[in-house]
């Protein structure tokens, strides 16, 4: 047998005493670091103190009658007890000047009761100023001399902010302490959720300081790019989530603004407010006839609120202004942001601006604007039709999967679906964007999630209407020119194109400006020609030339930037190969190719053309590839009876760029081209038709030759047959398209490419091309060659499409009938 020898004595104690001193170090650990318990018990005590606090603190309000109290207190703080409407705009009394000529006593005596006069009545008319009421419209300077004279409500509003940020920094700084002391566990702790908690910090601060920096927060939520993806998440509750005001309070403005019973005009209000905004909440309603409405109600005494923040907004620029020594006055954004803001008090001015919304953009059928109802409008009340749609928070929810645990709430198809509708709606917004900028010049102002809808037909819809933006025609002409400019490359045209909009300052260094534009977006990537880039990034390499050289940035300019930035940053929450050019670039593509007026042919012929007239072959190229898709043809083809399908590569969704040419120049929307060819030299026409980058539009024209053989030679020889698209055609008393297999869209419609020849327009623009070129022999040899080479190409082409089509078209006759006898018998 085996003998197991025990460890010797000396062994066994060491070890013991090592289990013993871990064991006992591993107590000191958990009794110095491990607070969970302690913390759960301390959470829970908070949380019963501040159940009853918030109930001792509803029964003194209803006891003790607090908000009258609260109220009465209100007026005496900012002095609206003496206040008078009535009273007349008083001019700013100056402090007068003493006066002490060598006189004698009496003389001295005399003067000193006119000094006191004079004394007196200064303080007479300061007084007065004290019975000035706040004005309506919102006015700089009466502004300034209303809050003069009330410095404690300054003083007490700028304590509130610096106190509410200083706790937000504690309660972060807090949290970090926290983690240290392991009250958080460590795995449920990351760097993603660190962000989020410091955006919610900053939306909980911001929501107590109320509509001004929520406005503030709304705007930060709609740059991810800026503040992160995280924070901009937690922000975006700002949107939907903010806190609604009492209904009470909200159905006696109404009876006070309607100054007779809700009744007589609703039959029916929600109890609780289906959307709360900065300025206001929103109660879905139906009319005494049976409309369904949304009813937005202000929330109480908010124009002084505003306007306080207004103002000490306008003094901290005025200060920032003295200490940065700038040139320009920053207070003038603060004056702009506080007409916009007053201006959205009045929602009278709100139903005028929605109704001349709906006008403008009445004609494009892909926006949805709903309807007011000015009979049921007030100063704080407004009411218009109710839309029904998702909003791209919910979609953005849906898209990214939010899970419980790890269970998905929602599948794989009903998220696919919602980025779907996501991107959709991003793409829609961005045409609406440009169709506001470049088409009728009205911009809404405030384009963030919260305001924009997708609905069940496919539509964008749009809400809150305070603020609006009218631009002139010379500047919405240089915003499409800025864009042509930024794809082509072209910086000194961009600048001229900034200076044309009134945002680089008369007296600036152009070619400085040029060069350093061409410094900073010189590094960005072109795909395909666009700018391989997010636009968000141009946006910012633009904003730091103008920092450094002063730009102005007129309103207009300010909101499309922000308009695309942020339906951009919701895009790419969805999809992050999401481009903002490639989306925009074929509609300003189709506009000037389709817009018959000076200024678009000028930009046109700037792109196109150079200093001698000639094509520049690769911009043309690129123009036509990029423009030529579905989106960008939509309106152009509109009145054609072909469909597009006819010309669409299934691989490319692309429209064939010789059938684009083809079509608009026959067409009322192709005087731009037409007069762009008359123009142009015709030699470099010819030259870039036989050119090695020419071939691919010799194909294309090719394909049209093919198209015009094949329809001749069936009129010559195919007699009884219909010609059918894709080569395919049918005995005229034949079987039906059902009986012979073919899809019903084989029966479309083909376009009779005749109808070019027979253009006298087309046929003067060719024969002037011709003469042009007819100059240099050797070009017109070769010219010769090429198109002997097309018309040989397409004559085979043709007359295998007509063998083919023959034969499909008697063969299939003799195949079929012991089908249909089979099935007969």
């Amino acid at each position: 047998m085996a003998t197991v020898l025990a460890p010797p004595p000396s062994l066994t104690v060491r070890a013991s005493s090592c289990r013993r001193h871990s064991k006992k170090k591993q107590q000191q650990k958990r009794a110095l670091g491990d607070f969970s318990l302690f913390a759960q018990v301390v959470r829970k005590d908070v949380e019963f103190l501040k159940r009853g606090i918030d109930n001792g603190v509803a029964w003194a309000k209803e006891t003790f009658r607090i908000p009258e109290v609260a109220k009465k207190i209100d007026d005496v703080v900012w002095l609206r007890n003496l206040e008078d409407p009535t009273s007349p705009p008083l001019p700013s009394p100056s402090w007068p000047q003493p006066c002490y000529p060598g006189l004698t006593g009496v003389d001295l005596l005399m003067y000193d009761l006119k000094a006191f006069e004079a004394y007196a009545s200064y303080f007479y008319y300061f007084s007065k100023l004290w019975t000035r009421p706040l004005p309506q419209d919102y006015d700089p300077q009466q502004v300034a001399q209303y809050f003069s004279v009330r410095p404690h409500l300054v003083t007490l509003r700028v304590l509130e902010v610096l106190f509410s940020f200083a706790t937000a920094m504690i309660s972060i700084r807090t949290s970090g302490f926290s983690k240290f002391l392991r009250l958080i566990p460590e795995e449920d702790v990351d760097d993603t959720s660190s962000q989020y908690n410091f955006g919610m910090v900053l939306k909980e601060t911001l929501l107590n300081l109320g509509p001004t920096f929520i406005k503030v927060g709304q705007s930060l939520s709609t740059r991810p790019d800026i503040i992160g993806v995280e924070m901009s998440k937690a922000l975006s509750e700002l949107h939907d989530q903010i806190p609604p005001f009492p209904r009470t309070v909200a159905m006696k403005i109404m009876e006070e603004e309607f100054g007779c019973p809700l009744e007589s005009f609703f039959s029916y209000i929600s109890e609780e407010p289906i959307a709360a905004a900065s300025f206001g909440q929103v109660y879905f309603a139906r009319t005494t006839d049976g409309n369904n409405v949304a009813v937005k109600v202000q929330r109480p005494n908010l124009h002084h609120v505003v306007v306080r923040d207004i103002y000490i907004l306008r003094l901290g620029l005025g200060l920032l202004q003295k200490i940065a020594k700038r040139k320009s006055d920053p207070r003038l954004y603060a004056d702009e942001l506080g007409k916009g803001f007053v201006g959205e008090l009045d929602y009278t001015l709100e139903a005028a601006n929605a109704s001349k919304f709906l006008e403008v953009h009445s004609s494009f059928t892909f926006m949805n604007v709903p309807k007011v109802f000015p009979h049921l409008t007030r100063k704080r009340v407004l009411t218009m039709e109710w839309m029904v749609g998702e909003s791209p928070t919910d979609l953005l929810s849906v898209t990214a999967g939010n899970s419980v645990g790890n269970v998905s709430e929602y599948s794989e198809r009903q998220k696919l679906d919602a980025k779907r509708r996501l991107l959709d709606l991003v793409s829609k917004g961005i045409e609406s964007t440009l169709v506001q900028l470049l088409e009728t010049g009205l911009l809404h102002a405030d384009p963030h999630p919260g305001n924009l809808r997708y609905t069940s037909s496919g539509q964008i819809g749009f809400l809150d209407f305070g603020l609006l933006c009218q631009m002139e025609k010379r500047h919405q002409l240089a915003m499409l020119a800025s864009i042509i400019h930024i794809v082509n490359g072209d910086w000194a045209s961009l600048v001229r194109a900034l200076v044309d909009m009134d945002v680089v300052r008369p007296g600036t260094n152009i070619r400085l400006v040029t060069l350093e534009l061409e410094q900073a977006l010189g590094e960005v990537e072109f795909k395909e020609g666009i700018p391989d880039v997010k636009f968000s990034r141009v946006l910012g390499k633009i904003w730091t030339v103008a920092l450094k050289h002063h730009f102005r940035m007129p309103p207009y300019y300010t909101l499309v930037l922000r308009s695309l930035a942020s339906l951009e940053g919701l895009a790419i929450a969805a999809d992050t190969n999401f481009k903002t050019f490639e989306a925009a670039y074929p509609y300003v593509v189709r506009k000037l190719l389709t817009e018959n007026s000076a200024a678009t042919r000028n930009i046109l012929h700037s792109v196109l053309l150079n200093q001698r007239k000639e094509f520049q072959w690769q911009r043309l190229s690129l123009f036509l590839r990029v423009g030529a898709t579905r989106k960008a043809l939509r309106l152009v083809a509109s009145n054609s009876e072909t469909s597009l399908d006819h010309s669409t590569s299934k691989a490319t969704d692309t429209i064939d760029i010789a059938y684009l040419v083809l079509r608009l120049l026959p067409s009322k929307d192709g005087v731009a081209i037409r007069r762009l060819l008359m123009t142009a030299d015709g030699a470099s026409l010819i030259k870039a038709m036989v050119s090695k980058e020419g071939e691919f539009f010799r194909e294309q024209l090719c394909k049209i030759i093919v198209g015009i053989l094949y329809q001749w030679m069936i009129k010559l020889f195919g007699q009884g047959i219909t010609i059918t698209q894709y080569s395919r055609m049918v005995l005229a008393n034949g079987p039906s398209s059902k009986e012979s297999g073919l899809s019903p869209r084989s029966s479309l419609p083909t376009y009779d490419y005749n109808s070019i020849f027979r253009d006298r327009r087309l046929r003067v623009i060719f024969s002037k091309v011709l003469k042009s070129a007819s100059r240099d022999k050797i070009l017109m040899l070769r010219f010769s060659w090429a198109s002997l080479k097309i018309i040989i190409t397409a004559s085979t082409l043709a007359c295998h499409q007509l063998v083919v089509s023959l034969s499909e078209a008697y063969l299939s006759k003799i195949f079929d009938a012991p089908k249909r006898y089979a099935v007969s018998a």
